[in-house]
């Protein structure tokens, strides 16, 4: 391998929430932070290299994006996702959530309902709620092992004012990659009840063997009209604090009113840093990424055989993408609701509550793997420890 992803790098007193906020969130700081989705490896040498090169001029203005910048975005789109993307469809924003904000100001009133499907990222629940609006769950069902959408609980939730669904593809926390045939029922019901999709894609650059990334908005030309792709190089080449993402609105009246938004509590301007960070990441991050993922791929092999040989009573669900996984704690002594103290407490392990991903969650947290091998087995022997101790 070219880049060394085993490299473990003191991230403490650098102002990191995973790491330096662990007193707040855990009321500990002598965990292994294994819960927010930052990963502990260095992004890629041409991002490093590109932000560099810009941070030695000195000057740091406000910043424009030229016609570099929406190049190497469908550029990207169309290698990666097969997604034929006209650059005057993009729309950038500091971040995926922020996006969902717009869209939410943009696309619906107040009152209005607004699917998610629980267990979910949990900003997507307060997204909405923070916002005026209601939600409304339409809870993944859990068979053998593997989620799907519920599309009868779906079309019975639906009502009048029901809006928007705000789709997880990759699904965090469960890794599922959606199959063209789920996506394609999804927006059969969404088209028609006149439901906007607004898609949070990502997580979709990481992908695992055997399983495919699918745009939403490629299955058809009336999804492509009536839907928005949010995604940003932030997951993939660990660069978040660089607060740069992008939307993909094909429709021009909507894209029009999601500018609108954006425009109105201007935040328009965008982060110097970000915008070459995702220049360089899109057109040079390839080699990186394949790397970073078969990686990731192995730690999660260590993961489920680890699980299955000395913690059987916890169950690893097997993701298709991402690089956080979704744990199955059932069969452990604990309620729920003391999960993440027993993690934090016990096994001195960080782990995200799955409590906070909404219905489904309880019983369940979320792990993630975005680390060097070391760093995992460490976090691993600690938990076994803990659990024989019960």
């Amino acid at each position: 391998m070219k880049y060394n992803f085993d490299k473990a790098i003191n991230r403490k007193n650098t102002g990191c929430k995973k790491w330096d906020g662990l007193k707040t969130w855990y009321g500990e700081d002598d965990l292994i932070p294994m819960w927010i989705a930052d990963m502990d490896f260095e992004s890629p040498p041409c991002v490093v290299e590109a932000i560099e090169r810009r941070a030695a001029h000195g000057v740091y203005g406000y910043p424009i994006r030229e016609d570099s910048f929406y190049e190497a975005v469908t550029g990207w789109m169309k290698r990666h996702h097969g997604f034929s993307v006209d650059p005057s469809w993009v729309v950038p924003s500091p971040g995926v959530v922020p996006a969902l904000a717009f869209a939410i100001l943009a696309f619906t009133n107040p009152g209005d309902k607004i699917i998610v499907q629980s267990p979910i990222y949990p900003p997507f629940f307060s997204v909405i709620a923070d916002n005026g609006r209601q939600v409304l769950v339409n809870r993944l069902r859990l068979e053998g092992g593997k989620y799907a959408m519920d599309f009868d609980d779906l079309e019975r939730s639906i009502d009048s004012r029901t809006r928007m669904i705000l789709l997880c593809n990759p699904h965090n926390p469960v890794g599922r990659v959606w199959k063209e045939k789920e996506l394609s029922k999804l927006g059969e019901i969404c088209l028609k009840h006149n439901i906007t999709i607004v898609s949070d894609e990502i997580h979709s650059d990481v992908i695992y063997r055997g399983n495919k990334h699918i745009p939403v908005a490629t299955l058809s030309p009336q999804l492509l009209e009536s839907s928005i792709t949010c995604m940003a190089p932030s997951k993939t080449f660990n660069i978040p604090g660089l607060a740069t993402a992008i939307n993909i609105i094909p429709n021009e009246k909507m894209r029009q009113d999601f500018q609108n938004v954006i425009e109105g509590l201007h935040l328009a301007t965008g982060n110097v840093f970000g915008i070459v960070a995702l220049e360089a990441a899109y057109n040079r991050g390839e080699e990186w990424l394949k790397e970073l993922i078969d990686y990731l791929e192995n730690n999660i092999n260590f993961l489920s055989s680890f699980l299955k040989k000395r913690i059987p009573q916890i169950k690893l669900i097997e993701p298709e993408g991402m690089f956080v996984v979704w744990l199955d704690c059932r069969e452990l002594p604990i309620e729920s609701a003391h999960l993440k103290d027993f993690f934090a407490k016990e096994a001195k392990v960080a782990l995200n509550d799955g409590i906070t991903f909404g219905p489904g969650g309880e019983g369940f947290m979320r792990m993630n793997v975005g680390c060097p091998r070391s760093t995992l087995e460490e976090g691993l022997l600690r938990i076994e420890k803990a659990v024989k101790s019960l």
